[in-house]
C-alpha cells in the first residue's frame, strides 16, 4: 500500500496539479492519496470525489523565522551572483534604506552575509530557522497530522512559499520522503534559495536539471527527474477545447479580422504594460497596421484597475480578465489564494489556440503560445535614460537570453520595431517557427501529453 501527500501551496498549483491529469493519474498510480491544501478545502468541490482534502493551518512568519530565512535567501543570492546577472538583480532589489526593524534587520543581514555566505553558513542559516518554529503550535500540529496519515511520500507543488517550511522540518524529523516540484522556468537561474531541502526535485527540462545542479551542488543527479510541466498539459485535454466560433462569440471579436492578443504580466515587473497597449491601439487606428482585432488578458496575480484609462480610450479594445477568484483574504501572500476556475482554462487555451499572435513583455506566456506554433513578440521600450521602468535590463537574466538566442520571439525596443514585427507576422505567421520549436524543447524536454501520468509514476517510484 502507498500512500500519497500532495501539498497545494497556491492558486496557481491548484490549476497545474488538479485542473490538469495529474490528481486522476496519482489516484490510479496510489493506493490512496491526501491533498494537503493551503488553500480553503471549500475549492475543491466538485472536482475531487476520491482523494481526501485536509485544509492546513496557514503558518504565519514571526520576526525570528523571518530573519533566519531572509538571511539563508540573501547568502544564496551572494554566493551565485557573480555572472549571473538575474540573480545579481535580485540581490540589489532586496537591500534597503527603510527605516523599520526589517529595514535595520536586512541591512545586517547584508553586512554579515558579504563575508558568511558558503553553503555551509547557509546550512547553518536554514537549521536556526527551524528552531525558530519547531515548538510552535502550528509546528506540532503538522506533526501530529503527519504521524496519522502516515505517508509514504510527501509532494510539494512549489519549491518557494515560506509557510510550507514547518511541514517539511516535520517531515524530515519522521523520515518521511520529500519530493518537490520546481515551480517555474526563471526559479532558479534568478530567484533566491528554496523555502527547503528535499529528497527528490521534479524539473521542467534538461536545461533546468543542469541549472539545479549548478545552485544546488549537494543534491544528487539521481534524485532529480525531467517530467515537463502540467502548466501546459490541459492544453491538449479534450475538455479544455472550444471552438474558433465559440472564441470569437465569447470576446465579441470579427471573425473576419486577424487577432491580436496582448498579454499583461503583474504590475510588480511589467510597469509599461500601458505603454505597449497604447502603441499597439494608436497603430491601429492611424492604420500603420491593418486592421485586427485587440485582446488584452490581464494578469490573474492582480486587479485590473490601473488600466482603466485604456478601457475608456480605446472602446475598440477587447478585455479578458481571467476569471480567478479570491478564496481567501488576510493571507500573508494574498495573491496566491486567487483560484483559477475552468471557464478560465478554457477561455485561455481558446486565446492560445485562436489568437494570430501574442505580444508580452517576456513573460512565461511567450512558451503558452509557442505550444499553439503563434508568433510571439516581447516588447521592451523600457531603459535607464528614457524615463519608463526598465524592462530591458531583463534582457540579461540568463532565462531570458536564452529566448533572445534562440531567436525565437521578436524583441523590440521602441514603437517602429513593434509596429514591423507585428507586420512580419501578421504576414507571414510561420515566420521563427522552427526556432520557436526548438525553444520549447529547450524549456520543456518531455511532451505535454501524459505529463500527469509521468509525474505520478516518478512519485510512486522514489516512495
Amino acid at each position: 500500500m502507498k500512500k500519497l501527500g500532495i501539498v497545494i501551496t497556491d492558486g496557481v498549483g491548484f490549476r497545474n496539479f488538479i485542473l490538469s491529469d495529474f490528481l486522476a493519474e496519482a489516484e490510479k498510480t496510489f493506493d490512496e492519496v491526501v491533498i494537503l491544501s493551503c488553500l480553503p478545502a471549500a475549492i475543491y468541490k466538485d472536482l475531487i470525489s476520491k482523494s481526501k482534502v485536509i485544509e492546513l493551518t496557514i503558518f504565519t512568519e514571526k520576526p525570528p523565522t523571518w530573519f533566519f530565512r531572509k538571511a539563508k535567501e540573501v547568502a544564496h543570492l551572494r554566493l551565485n551572483k557573480e555572472n549571473n546577472f538575474g540573480i545579481l538583480d535580485n540581490y540589489n532589489v532586496n537591500k534597503t534604506a527603510v527605516k523599520s526593524w526589517r529595514g535595520y534587520a536586512t541591512q545586517f543581514i547584508y553586512q554579515f552575509t558579504s563575508i558568511f555566505y558558503s553553503e555551509s553558513w547557509i546550512t547553518r542559516f536554514n537549521f536556526m530557522q527551524q528552531q525558530t518554529f519547531k515548538n510552535l503550535k502550528i509546528s506540532v500540529e503538522y506533526k501530529a497530522l503527519l504521524e496519522k496519515e502516515n505517508f509514504d511520500i510527501l509532494f510539494f507543488t512549489h519549491q518557494r512559499p515560506p509557510y510550507i517550511v514547518p511541514l517539511v522540518y516535520q517531515a524530515e524529523n519522521l523520515k518521511i520522503k520529500t519530493a518537490t516540484f520546481i515551480f517555474s522556468w526563471d526559479n532558479l537561474a534568478s530567484k533566491g534559495r528554496m523555502a527547503a531541502n528535499f529528497d527528490y526535485y521534479l524539473v521542467w527540462s534538461d536545461l533546468m536539471k543542469n541549472e539545479l545542479q549548478q545552485f544546488y551542488a549537494m543534491i544528487s543527479k539521481e534524485n532529480i527527474a525531467v517530467v515537463g510541466t502540467p502548466q501546459f498539459e490541459p492544453y491538449v485535454l479534450e475538455r479544455y477545447h472550444s471552438s474558433k466560433e465559440d472564441f470569437h462569440s465569447k470576446f465579441a471579436l470579427d471573425a473576419s479580422k486577424k487577432t491580436i492578443c496582448f498579454s499583461c504580466g503583474d504590475i510588480s515587473t511589467s510597469k509599461n504594460d500601458e505603454v505597449y497597449i497604447e502603441t499597439i491601439a494608436a497603430a491601429i487606428i492611424d492604420r500603420k497596421i491593418e486592421t485586427v482585432n485587440l485582446l488584452v488578458r490581464t494578469s490573474p496575480a492582480e486587479d485590473p484597475i490601473r488600466f482603466t484609462k485604456l478601457v475608456n480610450k480605446f472602446p475598440f479594445i477587447k478585455w479578458n480578465y481571467p476569471k480567478w477568484s479570491l478564496s481567501r483574504e488576510g493571507h500573508q501572500e494574498e495573491w496566491s489564494q486567487r483560484v483559477s476556475t475552468i471557464e478560465d482554462l478554457k477561455d485561455l487555451r481558446a486565446i492560445l489556440a485562436y489568437s494570430d499572435l501574442n505580444v508580452n513583455m517576456l513573460s512565461t506566456m511567450s512558451l503558452d503560445f509557442m505550444q499553439f506554433d503563434k508568433p510571439v513578440i516581447n516588447s521592451v521600450f523600457g531603459n535607464e535614460k528614457n524615463g519608463l521602468y526598465d524592462d530591458q535590463r531583463f534582457l540579461s537574466y540568463v532565462h531570458i537570453k536564452n529566448v533572445v538566442n534562440s531567436k525565437a520571439t521578436r524583441i523590440v525596443k521602441n514603437e517602429g520595431e513593434l509596429i514591423l514585427a507585428i507586420n512580419d507576422y501578421l504576414l507571414n505567421p510561420n515566420l521563427d517557427s522552427e526556432n520557436r520549436k526548438q525553444l520549447l524543447q529547450l524549456q520543456v524536454s518531455k511532451p505535454l501529453q501524459h505529463t500527469g501520468k509521468r509525474i505520478a509514476e516518478k512519485l510512486l517510484e522514489w516512495s
